[in-house]
């Protein structure tokens, strides 16, 4: 499938300002950092996704000659520029967080070190890649966790906010977890499963239901999952459904994968009936799935409720992550590069706390328990940074920096977080399959506690800085307002 050019996926004033730099400082190479500031949901963490999507958008990067023309029909781009723009290629070097990794809040993402012109064209369309598929990834996270090991199918195309959403965000899902999704064109895009049964339309075609569900069975005998609510769920549908179940049996055929699928109606009661009727009829190892405009707060609510459902559909709540609609993530200059090739850090000060920023070229690092294998916090420190896990680490908060922990030397291993992604406009890295990332992701997901899993004031993961960085900041912090 052919890429698209997606180079105009940008906000006016990246081109504006990149003619700006034309025609002033264009030589400067700079840092500019992508993170998110507070995980959706209020949840403990996030899952990074995405990554594949930024590598194919700065692979595919180029203002093609109908680019260049509406830009000109613009009139506000002058003629040199727009020559300059007719042979762009991306030259810089992209790091980034792998996908499925879990991530945490102000920690960078995606670094880029680029000349100041192509740093700043790629902000808007890497954050419009990263934070989609991050908030999604997240949210499928969430409800496969509520899920407790059942499976769960993304099937939200319809409800997503138009074909790109729905395709990309059936990605993120299976990367958080989700078994598959029903969006074809996502299964053969990205080699995932792609699941479904039929809807009420297809009973209500039939003179009656137990002609509908025979023809189906006939049809998909190893995947037969019948739909019981269209008339009544416990009067008609299981009834209906058993008969063809037994019919199935008694000719011999095997019921390698069925069961039925319930969109309506009280779940968590219907459901316990519903088994109680299948095992009586000799079929307790048939599915128990439900749809029905479900989220983790309702799974977890009928998990608590006893309810025998074992797979679950998950739409509209999902795709579109209805109670947090955007992600976050924020794109800010941290460096530039000097004559002599040090960088000069740059932070951002605001009137809210939370919207300082950290200067300075970074990367940051994971610290896992060695025992356990469990994250103990993240620490962000500066690029030519180094620790030696035989050595003690102090970590503190940079909030409030009289909270301090120290990790003796020998109890914790060290995962730097970034990886070079792109080197001087040349990909150096694979992506797996997305299946691949979503082992990753469930891998991680058991780095982390249950208490920074729950739904409800979670425990928090710290994201620390090294001392070296907080006092390169705490300095900047002091040296400008001095200046004021």
């Amino acid at each position: 499938m052919s890429t698209l050019n997606l180079t105009l996926l940008t906000d006016l004033y990246e081109l504006t300002m990149m003619q700006g730099y034309f025609k002033n400082h264009n030589q400067d190479v700079v840092v500019f950092d992508a993170f998110y500031r507070n995980n959706p949901c209020d949840g403990g963490y996030s899952v990074c996704a995405g990554l594949a999507q930024v590598i194919d958008y700065i692979e595919n990067l180029h203002f093609d000659a109908d680019d260049i023309n509406y830009l000109r029909s613009l009139k506000i781009f002058d003629e040199d520029f727009l020559e300059y723009l007719s042979n762009f290629k991306f030259s810089g070097d992209i790091y980034a967080v792998p996908e499925g990794s879990l991530i945490f809040p102000r920690e960078p993402l995606v670094k880029v070190v680029a000349p100041i012109m192509e740093a700043q064209l790629i902000e808007t369309a890497i954050l419009n890649i990263v934070n989609h598929q991050c908030l999604i990834a997240t949210k499928a996270a969430r409800v496969c966790y509520a899920a407790k090991g059942d499976n769960v199918m993304e099937f939200g195309l319809r409800r997503a906010q138009g074909p790109d959403s729905g395709t990309y965000g059936a990605r993120a899902a299976v990367i958080g977890g989700c078994n598959g999704t029903s969006n074809v064109l996502a299964g053969q895009m990205f080699h995932v499963p792609v699941l479904g049964t039929h809807a009420h339309s297809w009973i209500m075609s039939f003179p009656d239901e137990y002609t509908a569900f025979r023809k189906y069975a006939e049809l998909y005998p190893s995947a037969c999952i019948l739909l019981v609510d269209t008339y009544d769920t416990l009067k008609s549908g299981i009834p209906n459904a058993i008969r063809v179940f037994t019919e199935m049996r008694d000719a011999g055929i095997p019921l390698t994968y069925y069961g039925i699928r319930m969109d309506s109606g009280d779940l968590a009661y219907l459901s316990k009936q519903v088994r109680k009727m299948l095992d009586e009829a000799g079929f307790p190892d048939a599915v128990i799935s439900a749809s029905n405009d479900l989220d983790e707060y309702l799974i977890e609510s009928l998990k608590l409720q006893g309810a025998t459902i074992s797979s679950w559909g998950v739409g509209t709540n999902l795709i579109t992550s209805k109670d947090n609609p955007a992600f976050g993530g924020v794109y800010k200059l941290a460096a530039i590069r000097t004559a002599d090739g040090s960088f000069q850090p740059k932070i951002k000060l605001s009137e809210n706390v939370e919207k300082v920023t950290n200067p300075g070229n970074k990367t940051f690092y994971r610290v896992y328990d060695k025992k356990t294998g469990k994250i103990k916090a993240d620490l962000i420190c500066l690029y030519d940074e180094t620790f030696d896990e035989s050595e003690d680490l102090k970590l503190f908060d940079p909030n409030a920096p009289w909270k301090k922990t120290r990790l003796p030397g020998g109890s914790y291993t060290l995962r730097e977080m970034l990886i070079p992604v792109i080197k001087n406009g040349k990909t150096v890295y694979t992506s797996p399959s997305v299946m691949e990332i979503r082992e990753i992701c469930n891998h991680e997901k058991d780095t982390i506690w249950d208490e920074t899993k729950r739904f409800v004031n979670p425990q928090e993961i710290y994201v620390d800085l090294s001392q070296k960085l907080y006092d390169m900041k705490t300095a900047l912090l002091n040296e400008m307002s001095m200046d004021s």
